[in-house]
């Protein structure tokens, strides 16, 4: 068990951490190949690209090393990234090309949102009609949409008018939480699109069904857009337990196995608490 160092108080155990040693071997990924990964990933991440190495390395509650316990394998796997993309997508992905972590087009450009909004994973791919496209990720385990809100810049208000998917361009929803963050990922996707990077694209928020603060925020959003249909608004909400179900669908039980141990079988913190 590890420790949390409070802004004011003095460090305390706490279940939900890794002591330092444990977490420096790899303890918060389901494999060492899995933790190679997240090390050389933040190592050679892009210029810019935030990966809080503590929440990364120690924090089982964060969705930070969630990203690479649920994504990373499929990266290392190039054949089994193809047939789990295609089964969770089958309307949109026909062949996976590559999956990156913490990825933007472009910090701080004014092309795009002229802040450092990036994708928590960014799976580029070809679509059924072979179109250059991509899969944009924003993946939530306990987090509760609460982010701190971003500094709202005239470049926002530019592309919620011109990227043509909200009902309401104005709407103050969009720019308060818990949509703020969803709403300025959504446009950089969008924005990618309009800038001739890829052909197409759809943004997706990905988060335990369990965790309703996620739950009640896609729904609010898909309000906000023109349609609730992603081939058309280009936003699409999925559950953890859905890409679950994809890893069994393709023959990796084993995965899902660990995947639902590790995220999402909450009888063992019952057994702790009850007896």
């Amino acid at each position: 068990m590890g420790t949390h160092a409070p802004a004011n108080g003095e460090p305390r155990k706490l279940g939900s951490r890794i002591e330092a040693s444990y977490a420096k071997q790899g303890a918060n990924f389901l494999s060492p190949a899995i933790a190679k990964l997240a090390f050389r990933e933040s190592v050679y991440r892009e210029i810019g690209a935030v990966i809080e190495q503590e929440r990364l390395w120690t924090n089982m509650l964060s969705s930070q090393p969630l990203c690479f316990n649920l994504f990373g394998d499929l990266k290392l796997n190039p054949d089994k990234g193809n047939k789990f993309f295609q089964q969770l997508f089958p309307d949109y992905v026909a062949e996976v090309e590559d999956i990156y972590f913490e990825h933007s087009p472009g910090r701080g450009d004014a092309s795009f949102t002229a802040d450092n909004t990036a994708f928590d994973v960014f799976v580029t791919c070809r679509t059924p009609e072979g179109k250059q496209g991509f899969i944009a990720v924003e993946v939530k385990y306990s987090e509760a949409m609460a982010e701190p809100l971003a500094t709202l810049r005239p470049r926002y208000d530019e592309l919620s008018r011109a990227v043509g998917i909200y009902r309401e361009p104005e709407s103050q929803s969009l720019r308060g939480n818990p949509l703020q963050q969803l709403w300025r990922e959504h446009m950089l996707s969008r924005a990618m699109v309009g800038n001739g990077l890829y052909e197409s694209g759809r943004f997706v928020l990905l988060y335990p069904k369990q965790n309703h603060h996620c739950e009640s925020a896609a729904k609010l959003y898909q309000r906000e857009c023109i349609s609730p249909d992603p081939a058309v608004s280009g936003f699409q909400a999925v559950t953890l337990e859905a890409c679950l179900a994809a890893y069994k669908a393709i023959g990796d039980e084993e995965a899902a196995q660990a995947l639902h141990e590790r995220y999402l079988n909450f009888s063992k913190i019952e057994e702790v608490i009850f007896g």
